[in-house]
């Protein structure tokens, strides 16, 4: 934030005036999306994989699959 202030990118503040923060329905949603995701991306993970399957693999796929689909959810 002060490298864009000191550029001259961004007078310092954190969203535009006319925008709205977050409503607790939202944040819920996304949530709910994240978990869903990282559960889609795991049971994808465990059919490709089968028993060669080993936990950091499984998470790298959960992370990917919480952030894709949660970024995707807030595109809608």
């Amino acid at each position: 934030m002060a490298l864009r202030r000191a550029l001259g990118w961004s007078d310092g503040e954190l969203m535009r005036s006319d925008a709205k923060p977050c409503s607790r329905l939202m944040r819920q949603t996304a949530g709910i999306f994240t978990v869903g995701g990282a559960l889609g991306f795991w049971v994808l993970c465990r059919l490709h994989y089968g028993p060669r399957i080993t936990v950091p693999r499984s998470l790298r796929w959960a992370a990917c699959g919480a952030v894709s689909v949660s970024s995707a959810s807030a595109l809608l």
